[in-house]
């Protein structure tokens, strides 16, 4: 049986993930939802089932809802690119120094494959 001591660990950020992440760099489409309809290009640094990490050139507000949409290769997906847009939400912002580019954590809502049909994309929503 665990002691008392044993039982009780100190919880960590770390610690709270359930799922794995995989260090991916991807390209990533980024749209702040709301007042501001510019999209920021940028790649992720890592990706789980329910979040994606990126670096930004610009601030974001923690709560800031946004659209997300990444294109994983080949090589990753062993078949064609897909294309998937994510609706998210910024869990953490990461600023370390004020001339430095904003490290951004955000949870993924919702998403949607996108599929390229003779360079129209249509949007084929999950059920």
């Amino acid at each position: 049986m665990l002691s008392m001591e044993q039982n009780e660990m100190i919880e960590t950020p770390q610690d709270r993930r359930v799922m794995r992440r995989f260090d991916m760099r991807l390209p990533a489409a980024i749209k702040m939802t709301g007042d501001d309809p510019d999209q920021m290009l940028t790649e992720t640094m890592n990706v789980s089932a329910k979040g994606v990490f990126f670096y930004l050139d610009r601030k974001i507000e923690e709560g800031c809802p946004l659209e997300i949409t990444l294109t994983f290769p080949p090589h990753v997906t062993l078949t064609e690119t897909v294309r998937v847009r994510f609706t998210a939400k910024v869990i953490r912002v990461e600023s370390p120094l004020p001339v430095s580019r904003v490290g951004v954590a955000a949870v993924i809502e919702d998403y949607e494959f996108l599929k390229a049909i003779s360079g129209q994309i249509p949007v084929a929503p999950v059920q």
